[in-house]
């Protein structure tokens, strides 16, 4: 792992982990203040789960996949769930601050702003290789591979019947 990423893996994931723990130690705010997501949320479930639970699990979700990303085990897929969650409590923040003053306008911008920059970062770590090539890259290279042994294959059945056809005709 290069220093940057043993740097900045853990320096974006404190984000995360902090804003995660906070919501756990204030559950009852946390579920209040995204009460729009989690409502929908909890009727649809098939069991009985209230907005304080979801709340709680949508933190220990945010920690979890937090200190995922900080120590580099399964980053690319933890940093998917930090973005997912960062972007829902964004939305639901940014639509529940006050409006009202001029400074409640600017610190709202600025946390959107802030927020913004993180689900970036964190969408840039899900995409984050850490050098080695992507499922993609292998499929594709796979692929190729294949049509490349298959023609050569096909190449050698080719000359193989031509000298048996060759040999049985006698021409």
């Amino acid at each position: 792992m290069s220093i940057v990423r043993a740097l900045a893996r853990p320096m974006l994931a404190s984000s995360f982990i902090l804003a995660g723990l906070d919501r756990l130690r204030h559950a009852d705010q946390t579920a209040a203040q995204l009460s729009p997501v989690l409502r929908p949320l909890s009727a649809a479930l098939p069991m009985e789960a209230s907005e304080k639970t979801l709340a709680r699990v949508l933190a220990g979700t945010q920690v979890g996949a937090g200190i995922l990303l900080a120590t580099g085990k399964s980053s690319r897929a933890a940093a998917v769930v930090l973005a997912v969650t960062a972007g829902l409590t964004t939305v639901v923040e940014y639509r529940n601050a006050e409006p009202t003053s001029k400074e409640n306008r600017s610190h709202r911008r600025n946390q959107l702003a802030k927020n913004i920059g993180l689900i970036g970062g964190a969408l840039l770590a899900s995409v984050d290789t850490a050098g080695r090539p992507g499922l993609a890259w292998r499929a594709e290279k796979l692929i190729a591979s294949g049509k490349k042994t298959t023609h050569k294959q096909l190449k050698n059945a080719d000359k193989t019947v031509r000298a048996l056809a060759h040999d049985v005709t006698g021409q």
